[in-house]
C-alpha cells in the first residue's frame, strides 16, 4: 500500500516541478509523455487487466458491459474536465476559479475511479502513475491561470495524487469485496478510453511526427516486454 500511496504522490510533485523549472520548453515533452504513457497505460490494461477480468468466471456479457460503462462514464467526465487528461483542457480567464473547479472535480472522479484496480497491481500502478505526470503539470498550469497561489495549486495537485490510492484502499472493504471485479471493469473502461484517445489523435494538420510515433511504440514495448 505505501507504493500506491508514494508512486502517484511523486509523480504529481514531479509534474509540478517540471512547470515551475522549465515552464518554456515543457509543450513539446508534455506531448511525448503524454504519448509514451498513454500507450503504456493502454497496453497494460489490454494484456493484463482485461485478461484477469474475463479469467476469473464472471458473467462475460456483464463484464464487458461495464467495460463500455466506463468508456461512456469517461466521456461524461471529459465534458467536465475539458479533455485534460489527454492534454486539451483549457481555461479562459473569464473561467477564474469555478472553471478550474469544475475540471479538478472531474479529474478527482477520474482519478478515484482509476485507483481502484491498483491495489497489487504493480504494472497497472506504473502506469497510471507515469500519466499522471503530464496531467498533473497540466492542472498545475490551469491552476495558476486561475489565480491560485503556487501553493494552493500544489496543495491541489497533492489532493489530485492522494484521491488515486484512496481508491485503491476502499478495495479492502468487506462490503465492497464482492463488487471489485465489476469496479475494476468501470476502471478498464476508463483506462481503454484515455489510452485510446491518446493515440489516436493526430497532430495539427495531421502532420507526421516520428518522435512521437516512437514514444507510443515505446510505450507498447514497455509494456509487452513486463507484461
Amino acid at each position: 500500500m505505501t507504493l500506491t500511496i508514494g508512486i502517484p504522490l511523486v509523480a504529481v510533485i514531479l509534474g509540478a516541478l517540471i512547470i515551475e523549472f522549465g515552464a518554456n520548453k515543457v509543450s513539446k515533452f508534455k506531448q511525448l509523455l503524454l504519448g509514451f504513457s498513454g500507450s503504456f497505460l493502454l497496453s497494460i490494461t489490454l494484456i493484463e487487466l482485461l485478461p484477469n477480468l474475463f479469467e476469473q468466471g464472471l458473467d462475460r456479457r456483464l463484464i464487458s458491459l461495464i467495460i463500455l460503462g466506463g468508456i461512456l462514464l469517461q466521456m461524461i467526465l471529459e465534458s467536465f474536465s475539458k479533455g485534460a487528461e489527454h492534454g486539451h483542457a483549457h481555461l479562459n480567464e473569464s473561467d477564474g476559479f469555478s472553471g478550474f473547479a469544475l475540471i479538478f472535480s472531474a479529474l478527482f472522479v477520474h482519478a478515484f475511479i482509476e485507483g481502484i484496480p491498483l491495489d497489487g497491481e504493480k504494472h497497472l500502478l506504473l502506469a497510471v502513475s507515469l500519466h499522471k505526470v503530464p496531467i498533473a503539470m497540466i492542472l498545475y498550469t490551469l491552476a495558476l491561470k486561475a489565480n491560485l497561489s503556487k501553493i494552493q495549486a500544489f496543495g491541489a495537485l497533492i489532493l489530485f495524487g492522494l484521491i488515486t490510492p484512496l481508491g485503491s484502499l476502499i478495495t479492502h472493504l468487506d462490503w465492497v469485496l464482492t463488487y471489485t471485479p465489476y469496479l475494476n471493469a468501470l476502471s478498464a473502461g476508463i483506462f481503454l478510453h484515455v489510452g485510446a484517445i491518446i493515440l489516436f489523435e493526430s497532430e495539427k494538420g495531421h502532420r507526421f511526427n516520428l518522435a512521437r510515433i516512437v514514444m507510443v511504440l515505446l510505450g507498447m514495448l514497455l509494456a509487452y516486454l513486463i507484461g
